[in-house]
């Protein structure tokens, strides 16, 4: 594979399966964030059989019924329900395939847009680099979050809506690290023995550039997976977002928010969910990025 002997040169710690999957057994962070990451994923997946109750069932009679535990609850709704007499795990349950389809989603988008533009950028420079890190500059001084009620407020809200939104404002940083990957990467004597050999531009950077960049990649998409859920869930709190009958955890806290003082585990809980989330998520990327990055120390603990 190209680059494999420069990366050993240079120090770069192995990164077959084998060795993250040992890595991340000696890693309490990162296996802590794994474990809080694969059980949202298996929650989210087994939604169906999980549940017993239509998370959009509406039960005026129920509403407000406080958790299993406490005075008043029954085992029917443990985690209790809402204003409008949802049952409150069946929510959570459903939201928590909107969170990483929404999470994962935009970061593929934004993470398509970032790397072709930062491939595009480094490889070539000079004209090409100063306008692409132009735009970058001007994408960075609008504020995110404005920016995206502008235009959710003029397209209308929607799961496929929402991805597009954040994954196009949410480039820059995709393009700025595989742009500064490639400007040192293209310097390389590998390159430069492929080009004198007669690569063309394309293969350079499909098959000795891009290969050399996807660690530094993987980390950065992981790392900002945590970020998109909370902009999902920001705007969806608006109600900017996702809109009924699906469920989100951001619509929920919007929801529970004048409960707070009388029923509190209407916020509570979609609240705890996104922290939760997000830190799986968060400790997970801290770990990757000190596995992958060859400028880490392998000292994961």
């Amino acid at each position: 594979m190209p680059g494999t002997e420069q990366e050993q040169d240079n120090g770069r710690a192995p990164t077959g399966f084998r060795y993250i999957w040992q890595q991340l057994i000696i890693s309490k962070t990162g296996m802590f964030g794994a474990v809080l990451v694969l059980l949202v994923v298996l929650i989210a997946i087994g939604a169906p059989l999980l549940t017993s109750h239509d998370p959009a069932a509406v039960n005026p009679l129920n509403r407000l019924k406080p958790p299993a535990w406490l005075e008043g609850g029954t085992a029917e709704y443990w985690l209790g329900t809402d204003n409008l007499g949802r049952d409150m795990w069946s929510r959570i349950v459903y939201g928590a395939r909107v969170s990483l389809i929404v999470g994962m989603g935009a970061v593929i988008v934004s993470g398509i847009i970032g790397a072709i533009l930062g491939l595009v950028s480094g490889f070539y420079g000079k004209w090409v680099d100063a306008v692409i890190m132009r735009v970058g500059d001007a994408f960075m001084a609008i504020p995110t979050i404005l920016f995206m009620l502008v235009v959710m407020a003029i397209v209308g809200p929607g799961i496929t809506t929402l991805i597009f939104v954040i994954g196009v404002t949410n480039w820059v940083p995709f393009t700025r690290v595989v742009r500064s990957e490639v400007l040192s990467i293209k310097e390389r004597d590998f390159v430069h023995a492929a080009r004198s050999i007669g690569a063309k531009n394309g293969r350079l950077i499909l098959k000795h550039i891009l290969p050399n960049i996807l660690s530094s990649f993987i980390v950065i998409c992981g790392m900002n997976v945590g970020t998109t859920i909370i902009m999902e869930a920001s705007l969806s709190f608006l109600g900017l977002g996702i809109k009924p009958p699906d469920v989100s955890w951001g619509g929920m806290l919007s929801d529970g928010r004048q409960y707070v003082a009388t029923s509190w585990w209407v916020a509570t809980f979609p609240g705890l969910a996104i922290t939760f989330t997000v830190l799986g998520v968060i400790f997970l990327g801290d770990w990757l990025r000190d596995v992958l990055d060859p400028r880490t120390e392998t000292t994961h603990k």
